[in-house]
């Protein structure tokens, strides 16, 4: 109670100080116009879209400078990060309205991006740097329709960042920090991050080069149950990526890219349970082309991308008193051929298109070995899409896709979503509903490792939702989601705690149910200063580890004076359930729940000589709560990070 009542204090002294010195300046206007890509895969006003999306901008960004893109992810309405405030090194997950990390699509710059190796296939964005980020868009609900297999409860687009209108344009960014639980006394700088970036254009050619290099270390990745002290657990990572354009006419212009990341780490042998020789490393390739022409009426274009993922892993086994290798190598091509016809004026917008994807598993282990000859599926996808915007406020979307799965046949899904803007005095509102259904294949893992089943069905979901948008006088915005989800044949990991301790992916008997409600307030009413408010309610029936059935957040953002931003972020998670099916906290089969908590973060940067001067810093964790995110892993305290961001 006493940690609740100082952080609404925090809150109300910031208010107060901001408010008495806020200078006027450009009022930040919240833009129903907001323009995304994520809905169609062509730009569209977002006010014409009957999903809920998020956009997290280029400004947001380099207000949240020195974070990660869990960390901006993380919130965002009906998003739930899993480990985001446990050691760097240990795997995030991410989670959208109650669905796991093998139901939320991530997509860098409209491609799908995954690991055939891994578990759900899902693409670890540790990989990824936030510098190399233009913007990031968020569509909850499921999208099958236009993205296939995956996307079931929500879609991640990250849009990276291209050359600017300037001939040559340099940026380098480093920041220092600490990285420790809430019980270390001697904070020490173990948490380094540097980026460079060199962009431009020259007449119709535009290039970008970043690269960066980071490094953590301080903290365990397990939680020690005595005053034992744990080995520290590193993760070391360098990114890097090449974009070139050109523009060969105002019909045709080419891109392409090279990505290459790699990361180092070290990990525990699991809960409680420490380790100072499991290691691991990760190595990523991606290289694509796009190829776009605008015609009278309509415009088309071709993403092709190959992407070869290796993960090595060393693991200690006690019981032969050695050390056990993993080697995992997973290649991944994507074509997605799209075409968008505009007819009637802009009325009506055809969007069809023709997606192939192919995914290989290749493992080397000491338990086993899998064969990509064996080990791969490949889809090819015709889908199509009808967008209607008329002009008196009424907006729908219809489509369907047939995912022509090589190991599973055909799968039609289909979604529909409409929308209606209206204006009741000063009240611009948009009320929305959709229907979709989405289709998730097994990975190459749940079906040929050794805890894979070849009998297998794939998982096959619909989901409801109906809610609206209000926004009064550019002051207020207001909107509320209810979203309901049901799964049949869900893959869940099933475990037998006695003999013959057997343990493999099933399908799981009946359905899973998961319903909820979003709400989401954005108050600008005083200069200078924004207040964002958001809770999202889950109510799921099964398979709830650790997702939280309530989550508040409270954003205060403000200009105190001028060139200067600071933040105030305010999360109340609630609590989190554990099934425990080996026994190892409790009764086997029993629930163990985790308590909830409060987090506050402050943020802030400064900049100075026409901004080609920023200083960033930040806290988190600022009350120093101590916490248990994840049963047994080590949670981050109260932590400092500074930095400078020059641009030339």
């Amino acid at each position: 109670m006493n940690k609740q009542l100082s952080i609404v204090g925090l809150l109300t002294l910031f208010l107060v100080g901001t408010t008495a010195y806020s200078q006027k300046s450009k009022e930040k206007e919240i833009k129903l116009k907001e323009v995304v890509v994520i809905a169609t895969k062509f730009k569209l006003e977002k006010e014409k879209i009957g999903k809920v999306i998020t956009k997290i901008t280029q400004e947001e960004i380099q207000n949240n400078a020195g974070k990660t893109i869990f960390e901006l992810l993380n919130n965002v309405s009906g998003v739930e990060i899993k480990g985001i405030n446990s050691n760097p090194g240990e795997i995030k997950g991410i989670y959208i309205r109650g669905g796991r990390s093998k139901q939320v699509l991530v997509l860098i710059d409209g491609i799908p991006v995954s690991d055939p190796t891994g578990v759900n296939q899902e693409y670890d964005l540790r990989l990824l740097s936030l510098n190399q980020i233009e913007s990031i868009e968020i569509l909850k609900g499921a999208s099958s329709t236009l993205y296939g297999s995956g996307a079931a409860t929500g879609v991640i687009n990250i849009i990276l960042k291209k050359g600017n209108k300037k001939d040559v344009s340099a940026t380098y960014e480093v920041s220092l920090g600490t990285n420790n639980d809430a019980n270390t006394k001697n904070l020490r700088l173990l948490d380094r991050n540097q980026n460079v970036s060199i962009h431009g254009s020259l007449k119709n050619f535009n290039y970008l080069a970043t690269f960066t290099i980071s490094g953590v270390d301080g903290m365990s990745s397990a939680k020690s149950k005595t005053n034992k002290s744990f080995s520290t657990d590193p993760f070391y990572n360098k990114s890097s990526l090449v974009k070139l354009g050109y523009r060969f006419s105002n019909q045709f212009e080419l891109e392409t890219f090279v990505n290459y990341d790699t990361f180092k780490y070290t990990y525990d042998a699991g809960a409680y349970s420490n380790s100072d020789i499991n290691n691991g490393e990760d190595t990523q390739v991606r290289i694509g082309v796009k190829p776009s022409f605008k015609y009278n009426n309509g415009e088309a274009y071709l993403q092709a991308s190959f992407n070869d993922v290796n993960r090595v892993l060393h693991t200690f086994n006690s019981y032969a008193n050695g050390v056990n290798k993993y080697d995992y190598t997973g290649k991944s091509i994507n074509i997605d051929a799209v075409n968008r016809l505009t007819f009637s004026e802009g009325t009506y917008q055809l969007i069809t298109g023709i997606n192939y994807q192919e995914h290989r598993n290749n493992t080397l282990s000491d338990f086993g070995n899998i064969d990509d000859k064996l080990a791969n599926f490949n889809n090819i996808d015709p889908y199509a899409s009808l967008v209607y915007n008329s002009t008196y406020g009424l907006n729908i979307n219809i489509g369907g896709r047939l995912n022509n799965h090589s190991n599973y046949g055909n799968h039609f899904v289909y979604d529909t979503n409409v929308s209606y803007n209206f204006n009741v005095e000063n009240v611009k509102i948009k009320a929305l509903t959709s229907y979709s259904t989405a289709f998730i294949a097994p990975s190459t893992y749940q079906l040929f490792s050794q805890y894979g089943n070849l009998n297998l069905n794939p998982e096959s979901s619909n989901t409801f939702e109906f809610g609206f948008e209000a926004a009064h006088k550019k002051m207020i915005q207001f909107d509320a989601v209810y979203f309901n989800r049901s799964v049949e044949d869900a893959i869940i990991f099933v475990s037998l705690p006695v003999a013959p301790w057997t343990s493999s992916y099933e399908n799981a008997t009946g359905k899973t149910k998961v319903s909820g409600i979003e709400t989401n307030v954005t108050i600008t009413a005083i200069n200078n200063v924004k207040l964002l408010l958001g809770y999202t309610n889950i109510n799921k029936d099964s398979d709830a580890d650790y997702i939280p059935k309530n989550k508040f957040l409270a954003n205060l953002e403000a200009l105190p004076f001028k060139n200067a931003f600071v933040s105030l972020v305010y999360k109340k998670v609630g609590e989190r359930t554990y099934f425990d099916k080996w026994e190892s906290f409790g009764a086997a089969g029993d629930d163990v729940i985790l308590p909830s908590y409060n987090l506050l973060d402050v943020n802030a940067n400064y900049k100075l000589l026409n901004n080609m001067v920023t200083f960033f810093g930040s806290v988190s964790n600022l009350l120093n709560e101590d916490y248990e995110e994840t049963l047994g892993y080590s949670t981050r305290g109260r932590n400092f990070k500074l930095g400078i961001r020059l641009q030339f």
